[in-house]
């Protein structure tokens, strides 16, 4: 069964005559709850898609004075050859933790948004 399945299940419970009035209840909280939940996935991979960088953005900052200024020279150089390896190798994004896992959850975001 999917949740589409479920919820539809669900809506003719809490319809049906027989149905006890706190099961009526507790299936209109699940419903609200999963609708809140839908808001909240698709607010999620808006923000996933958004906050993943760019290879072209990522080479730009590490080649900057911002980066050089956050990390130190000696580290912006090691995160300006690391950028600039990734770019010739083909990669489309960057290669941190957080782009990586990033990626990996949009990669699967039919699971957030079911």
């Amino acid at each position: 069964m999917n949740k589409r399945t479920l919820v539809d299940k669900l809506e003719a419970l809490q319809a049906s005559p027989s149905c006890y009035p706190d099961l009526k209840q507790a299936v209109k909280n699940y419903l609200v709850a999963l609708a809140a939940e839908q808001v909240a996935a698709k607010k999620l991979v808006a923000e996933l898609e958004d906050d993943i960088t760019p290879i072209d953005e990522l080479v730009a900052f590490t080649h900057s004075k911002a980066c050089v200024e956050k990390f130190g020279a000696e580290r912006a150089k090691l995160l300006a050859d690391n950028a600039d390896a990734l770019k010739a190798a083909g990669a489309k994004y960057c290669n941190c933790l957080a782009c990586t896992l990033a990626l990996e959850i949009l990669n699967d975001k039919d699971v957030l948004l079911s």
